[in-house]
């Protein structure tokens, strides 16, 4: 127990310690934090009318924000299933980055969840055995559960690996791999179940199909990896730790490859949509072209479909995906476009037109996007308090002395 302790004080400490990039870097995130806390009190003591969201359209920027970052934490998986399952070394080194992302952006999901709760103080039902948990009729019990899941076992094996590696000790491969392969797993249903809280939906045609979970998965592959991607780059030039370039070369291919899948999935449904378009097409044609004067959508779905293309092409030529001072670019170019895919060009066309045929248009408010980009600095605070911890342990900047 002592040296645990030791281990959270010396992890700490480490942590205030930074140079004026670093505390500028924090004190930027931190500016996000005042509109925050404003738009926060509006929303919880004024009700959800201050937000763009209604009866016809009840699920909207938030909700588009936390089905992104579900995909976003199960991204994480791509550094740890080549690491642990192909034994490739250059991840296995900083496999526990990822870990400490996936924890970052679980907890980031939660905040969008309370965001959108008309009622935050009710979220203790969603917690199993304490609230009315509907297991398992509802799909979003299922949601919370393998979300709380996977926060637990990243949680456990990212800092059970720094415990370890602190101490000087080596790891128990029978207790640490078994949950290691588990979290794998685990990664591939959190995104699925997401799919699945939508596309259970008949009411909504634009999101009943059974390809909308590999076309999470396939997304989730090349939008996490990419801001991996950024965030490698980033830290070795920044720090001591030097992360290969065949780790980099690793997480470019792979964005290269699921993004084809999802590309591929989407050109495929604009095709069946449109070929022969029926009353369930009516919500793709709004996003593409706009429906009865309404078009504020239509900008998005080109502006993320040309963002992902471009970056497509440009990561499929060798010479361009090993130029790191463009890849960064193009990783945050896909990320853009998939956050637009996932938000504004699915969650939200998907409510409109509704069952009955009513066409509402959806727009965030202030208070909307205030909260969002807060809990996006907050998200980005605590990956970089991780991140930071993380790279001192692996560095052996913080070890434990038995002199302390």
């Amino acid at each position: 127990m002592k040296i645990m302790i030791q281990f959270v004080i010396d992890y700490i400490s480490y942590i205030f310690k930074g140079g004026l990039r670093f505390y500028a870097w924090m004190g930027f995130l931190a500016l996000f934090l005042l509109p925050w806390a404003y738009g926060n009190y509006m929303q919880f003591t004024q009700g959800m009318i201050v937000t763009g969201l209604s009866d016809q359209v009840s699920w909207g920027l938030y909700l588009a924000n936390f089905v992104f970052l579900v995909g976003v934490a199960a991204g994480a998986v791509t550094i740890v299933f080549p690491a642990y399952v192909y034994k490739y070394e250059p991840l296995h080194k900083v496999a526990v980055l990822g870990e400490m992302l996936a924890i970052a952006a679980v907890i980031m999901c939660i905040l969008f969840v309370f965001s959108h709760m008309g009622r935050p103080d009710r979220l203790w039902h969603m917690v199993p055995l304490l609230g009315i948990y509907n297991f398992p009729n509802s799909m979003l019990t299922w949601d919370t559960m393998v979300l709380i899941g996977y926060f637990l076992l990243n949680l456990v094996c990212g800092f059970y690996y720094l415990y370890q590696k602190y101490t000087g000790r080596p790891l128990n491969n029978n207790f640490y791999l078994p949950l290691i392969f588990i979290s794998i797993v685990w990664a591939l249903s959190i995104h699925t179940v997401t799919a699945f809280l939508i596309n259970t939906m008949p009411a909504r045609p634009m999101w009943h199909h059974g390809m909308m979970p590999i076309r999470f998965i396939s997304t989730a592959f090349a939008a996490g990896p990419s801001l991996i991607i950024v965030i490698f780059l980033i830290i070795r030039k920044n720090t001591a730790l030097w992360i290969e370039d065949k780790a980099i070369n690793m997480l470019s291919t792979i964005v290269v490859g699921c993004l084809s899948i999802g590309l591929f999935l989407t050109l495929s449904e604009v095709v069946t949509e449109l070929y022969h378009p029926t009353e369930h097409s009516d919500g793709l044609r709004y996003l593409m072209f706009g429906k009865h004067g309404l078009s504020n959508l239509v900008p998005w779905f080109w502006g993320s479909l040309v963002a992902m293309l471009v970056g497509w092409v440009l990561l499929l030529i060798p010479r361009v995906r090993k130029n790191y001072t463009v890849l960064p670019y193009i990783c945050v170019l896909i990320f853009l476009g998939i956050w637009v895919e996932k938000g504004m060009g699915l969650l939200i066309p998907g409510s409109i037109p509704t069952p009955i045929g009513e066409f509402t248009q959806y727009s965030p408010t202030m208070i909307e996007i205030m909260n969002c980009l807060g809990n996006w600095a907050i998200g980005f605070l605590i990956l970089t308090v991780l991140l930071k911890g993380a790279i001192g342990i692996v560095l052996g900047d913080v070890k434990y002395t038995k002199t302390q």
